[in-house]
């Protein structure tokens, strides 16, 4: 009986150690598996990272091309934008000395009226002082006469209505002074009517 038993004991053993050696062999068998898989894997993550930084470096390029596009279209229209501006504020330089100059042509009239009047011989003293201070506020907008006795004609400031032949000096200059014109800033307002010589 303690044969038997100590064959059996004999036989458990063995094949508790067959059982052992089967399941390390199993084990080192999925483990040099799983490390085959680990090796492999990195490769298959390595090429999909490549092709995800290839996808976010073209949407970075396209990004950069349309900033380029943005700016250049920011710049065109801050550009234009300016270029309005300045022309928009000439224009109402322009406007506002027109307006000036055509309401100081209105008053010409008046102003050639005083100076007839002051020229005479009894002139009140009134008119010379009402005068006086009409030139004062002409002076004070810029406005200037234009058309001297002597100066040489000027087609673009002066008004020629009669001519008389001179000495022949081959240059034309006014001999006498009609009505006197007027300039506003260098701008004409009314010609001078002058009767010119040469």
């Amino acid at each position: 009986m303690t044969e038997e038993m100590k064959a059996q004991t004999e036989a458990q053993s063995e094949a508790k150690t067959t059982a052992q050696t089967t399941a390390q062999t199993e084990a080192a068998a999925a483990e040099a598996e799983a490390g085959a898989a680990r090796a492999k894997q990195p490769a298959g993550e390595s090429k999909k990272e490549k092709k995800h930084s290839e996808k976010l470096e073209e949407k970075l390029r396209q990004m950069e091309e349309e900033a380029a596009r943005q700016e250049e279209r920011y710049k065109r229209v801050l550009a234009e934008y300016d270029n309005f501006r300045k022309r928009t504020m000439k224009e109402k330089e322009n406007t506002w000395q027109e307006a000036q100059m055509a309401a100081v042509a209105a008053f010409l009239p008046v102003l050639d009226n005083l100076e007839r009047g002051a020229a005479q011989e009894n002139a009140d003293e009134g008119i010379k002082l009402i005068l006086k201070q009409f030139r004062e506020i002409l002076d004070k907008y810029h406005v200037e006469a234009c058309g001297e006795e002597g100066q040489p004609f000027d087609p673009n400031f002066h008004n020629a209505v009669l001519h008389e032949e001179g000495e022949g000096t081959g240059e034309t200059v006014i001999a006498q002074v009609l009505q006197k014109g007027y300039t506003m800033g260098g701008k004409l307002i009314r010609a001078a009517m002058v009767k010119t010589t040469g």
